[in-house]
């Protein structure tokens, strides 16, 4: 079990900066494309400043943004409503007319996405490949900073470094409550100490696949100290701001995965595609937790990941029928509590890179686990409580130890301790409590 992991101050960028955007051209789309954007936007916001527009649409105004503003004021597709003098054409109000309600609404028919502008497929499958090769390389030094609240056997703490090193895949597996969830979780802490680039959005022919994601990633500040969403980058040429730098993602997905989910998920009713786990957790890791709980069949997903694991590429389908090809940069990690045998086959095996079973922990790091949960956890630790708890409720019912057990019996001695008003400690009294509101005979 665990506490939570202390951070370890990892070196190196991401290797990839996206360019600054001076031009139309720069940005990669259709001038009519980002024309409809920009309606679209003044459909559902109103008025709005030619700044806020830029900040809405996440291009720079000056040589983008105003450009497109001139255009649909040519068309009368937006008319300006008021201007502040001496603070320039960024400061005017701009006002969608009936003619650009019409033309936004045909655009809406098309899409109902109206945010940051999108970067083309190409775009983004190179800034994957970039940021690839600064990925965080791990040494036992690090693993042991790292795995310093986790009680782990030496054996298997040798073969969890060289695993999360190899960015591939990882298979974990052995009975409950031993901490493998933890452990992908401590991966996860480490490589989040990174930082890279994700676009907001993704174009594919007219298409849009939004990948930026608050709640999967975390969005961390530039390295001149600008904080995310101050909205400075977004009128800027420092770097193109269609772009979120972000901690390298750690995405956990667990029962309710389907195959469904594992592909470009298209909206009906908005039109434009949320983009699946992997891709969002491209540069990351991706935890498959509870493997073989799932509604799909477990030989039908892993089969979906045979493609990808083995040649580092993924093949998404769009609505349309048309295959696109994404970079597939993700360690894999599955994790699951049932026997290997009932899940995959030797040939799926083989392409996982590692396989690595996490099972009970002996007597000695059970009493270290208990030691460090009680101190944590202010329950006043006894060797004679422990001794009596492993012969009365484990020895002679013939039960596993868990790791998880100190966490859930000291948990159980805080609720009894509060209720009888009393210090928690391992008692045999307290601990016979304990235990009988804990375990079930199965």
């Amino acid at each position: 079990m665990t506490n939570p992991v202390r951070p370890i101050a990892v070196a190196g960028q991401s290797g990839f900066t996206p360019p600054p955007i001076n031009r139309l051209e720069d940005t990669g789309l259709s001038p009519l494309w980002l024309q409809d954007l920009a309606l679209k936007i003044l459909y559902f916001q109103g008025y709005l400043s030619g700044f806020r527009i830029a900040e809405e649409l996440a291009l720079p105004f000056a040589g983008v943004t105003d450009q497109i503003l001139e255009s649909l004021k040519r068309e009368k597709m937006v008319e300006v409503k008021s201007s502040q003098m001496g603070l320039g054409e960024g400061s005017y109000q701009y006002a969608i007319t009936g003619a650009g309600i019409a033309r936004a609404r045909e655009a809406l028919e098309r899409s109902q996405y109206a945010g940051p502008a999108p970067v083309p497929l190409d775009v983004y499958n190179d800034s994957v490949r970039r940021q690839k090769s600064t990925r965080v390389t791990v040494t036992t030094h690090t693993m042991r900073q790292l795995l310093s609240q986790l009680v782990i056997s030496e054996s298997t703490f040798q073969r969890l470094g060289p695993a999360l090193n190899s960015g591939t895949s990882i298979f974990l597996y052995g009975p409950p409550g031993n901490g493998k969830t933890s452990i992908a979780r401590a991966f996860g802490s480490l490589i989040s100490q990174q930082a890279m680039y994700v676009p907001y959005a993704i174009y594919i022919d007219g298409l849009v696949v939004k990948l930026y994601d608050a709640v999967s990633h975390q969005a961390v500040a530039e390295e001149d100290g600008t904080l995310p969403g101050t909205g400075s980058l977004r009128t800027s040429t420092r770097r193109d701001p269609r772009w979120v730098r972000i901690r390298r993602p750690f995405i956990m997905t667990g029962g309710e995965l389907t195959l469904e989910g594992l592909d470009l998920v298209f909206d009906d009713v908005h039109k434009f595609y949320e983009a699946p786990f992997q891709v969002k957790a491209n540069g990351g890791i991706l935890l498959i937790d509870d493997f073989g709980r799932q509604l799909v069949r477990p030989r039908d997903l892993l089969n979906r990941w045979i493609v990808p694991l083995e040649n580092r590429v993924d093949y998404l389908t769009l609505h349309t029928g048309r295959k696109v090809e994404i970079p597939f940069d993700v360690l894999v990690v599955f994790s699951t509590n049932l026997p290997p045998r009932d899940l995959v086959d030797e040939a799926f095996l083989r392409r996982l890179r590692h396989k690595i079973e996490i099972g009970d922990p002996n007597y000695e790091e059970y009493r270290e686990i208990f030691r460090r949960v009680a101190r944590a956890k202010g329950v006043e630790y006894s060797d004679q409580g422990l001794a009596y708890l492993l012969q009365e409720w484990y020895i002679k019912r013939n039960r596993k130890l868990r790791a998880s057990h100190p966490r859930d019996l000291c948990d159980q001695i805080l609720d009894i301790a509060a209720y009888l008003s009393v210090p928690p400690s391992m008692s045999r009294e307290m601990l016979d409590r304990a235990a009988q509101s804990y375990f079930v005979e199965l």
